[in-house]
């Protein structure tokens, strides 16, 4: 049961960090540091969207607009570090 633990957190870990690397990478666009003619930096931007949309999505449909600031990848990543959380008291 503790592989499966472990995979589990893995693999949420992960999430967190495309999550992180998403939100820097729009940041790192809407400031115009880098750009999305890149080739490599379109593939990384469009990985990134299409693995965190899906789950932000329903996420900014409960949160409030706070006018520009998106909080919504904050808010999954303290979900995830939750859910780990109980997993880990699930098995102590």
């Amino acid at each position: 049961m503790q592989s499966v633990i472990w995979l589990i957190t893995t693999v949420l870990d992960l999430y967190v960090w495309v999550l992180i690397i998403g939100a820097l990478l729009s940041w790192l666009i809407a400031f115009g540091v880098v750009n999305v003619r890149n080739r490599f930096v379109a593939m990384v931007e469009n990985f990134c969207q299409r693995v965190t949309e899906p789950v932000l999505r329903p996420i900014r449909r409960v949160i409030p607009n706070l006018g520009g600031i998106d909080i919504s990848p904050m808010v999954l990543i303290l979900l995830i570090m939750f859910i780990e959380r109980l997993l880990y008291e699930l098995l102590a």
